[in-house]
């Protein structure tokens, strides 16, 4: 069985169909043998979440977890698995004997996330930009510098994908895991598009992301008032409509 990604190749361990002298892509251990079951979920759970955000699967419609599985060449399981951690991030409801549709989200919605992590995330940097050091702050410019690279090429998928990296870099940085949790979720279920808006253009994400490298500016400079702004005016739903 074989899943195809934007990463690379996964086979599945234990089926008929898998090539005796292929061998398996596993992030970050190219040339592996076959991967453990939950490497293939993962890449299913990637793949899917691309998927998603690339807007592959339509919101409002119900995707079954066979014919997911088919069309991603694995078994149901991983599928299942995967579909089950995306209900619990919001991007997916359970239909009973039918599978999973796929959220609507509204404009309403991304406005009241957009609010929380606000709350959650501006008291944050602002802490965090007068505790640590300007170097600390300048460890995350790869992070920034990936979003830019990927928001030039306007793709979406890449861009979320940098988007919470960054997002989960910053954070993390104030050593609070339940809020590196939270705000990543709440982070992850902002990235959905929503089912009553267009999706974002190239310019768009390009503006959201000079944005990041902008903060690391103003925390690099210690301009305190300037990283509140900023982080303030990113989570702004306003300001980046997807």
């Amino acid at each position: 069985m074989v899943l195809e990604t934007s990463g690379g190749t996964v086979r599945e361990q234990g089926t008929a169909e898998q090539d005796p002298h292929a061998r398996a892509w596993v992030p970050g251990q190219a040339g592996s043998a076959v991967p453990r079951r939950h490497s293939v979920r993962g890449q299913v759970l990637a793949a899917l979440r691309h998927a998603l955000v690339g807007g592959e699967l339509t919101p409002g419609e119900v995707y079954s977890a066979p014919g997911l599985a088919e069309r991603y060449g694995v078994s149901a399981t991983p599928v299942r698995e995967a579909m089950q951690q995306l209900a619990g991030e919001g991007a997916v409801e359970v239909v009973p004997n039918r599978g999973f549709r796929v959220a609507e989200r509204s404009s309403r919605d991304l406005a009241e996330l957009a609010e929380v992590r606000a709350m959650l995330e501006v008291p944050a940097v602002v802490r965090l930009a007068r505790a640590l050091p300007p170097e600390r702050f300048e460890a995350l410019r790869p992070l920034a510098e990936a979003g830019v690279a990927a928001a030039a090429r306007g793709d979406r998928v890449g861009y979320a994908e940098a988007d919470y990296s960054f997002h989960d870099a910053l954070m993390s940085l104030t050593g609070n895991r339940r809020l590196t949790e939270v705000t990543g979720d709440l982070l992850r279920r902002a990235q959905w598009p929503p089912a009553d808006g267009p999706r974002r253009r190239t310019a768009e994400l390009l503006a959201d992301a000079s944005e990041h490298t902008a903060l690391l500016d103003a925390l690099v400079a210690q301009e305190y008032a300037v990283a509140e702004r900023i982080a303030r005016e990113h989570v702004s739903v306003a300001r980046h409509p997807h």
